[in-house]
């Protein structure tokens, strides 16, 4: 299994969104692995994202971005 990390920054809808339906996809025991980095405050991962959150990356490979990819999820399982 993929280590899943969603980059992401609080109070974001779109974030919310995409981690449920990733929870629901992998299932509890998995989404409670799932690593969420909030890029406020730290300048890399604001200059990387900006706007653009959330972004799904699986073993640090991007995967998806706004919207979750269940095909492409589901191919990394």
């Amino acid at each position: 299994m993929p280590v899943w990390t969603v980059y992401s920054r609080a109070d974001c809808s779109l974030c919310e969104r995409l981690l449920e339906e990733l929870a629901d996809l992998l299932g509890p025991a998995a989404a409670a692995d799932v690593q969420v980095v909030d890029i406020a405050g730290q300048a890399e991962l604001e200059r990387r994202y900006g706007a653009r959150i959330p972004v799904l990356t699986a073993d640090g490979e991007f995967v998806c971005v706004y919207r979750l990819d269940t095909e492409r999820v589901r191919a990394l399982l």
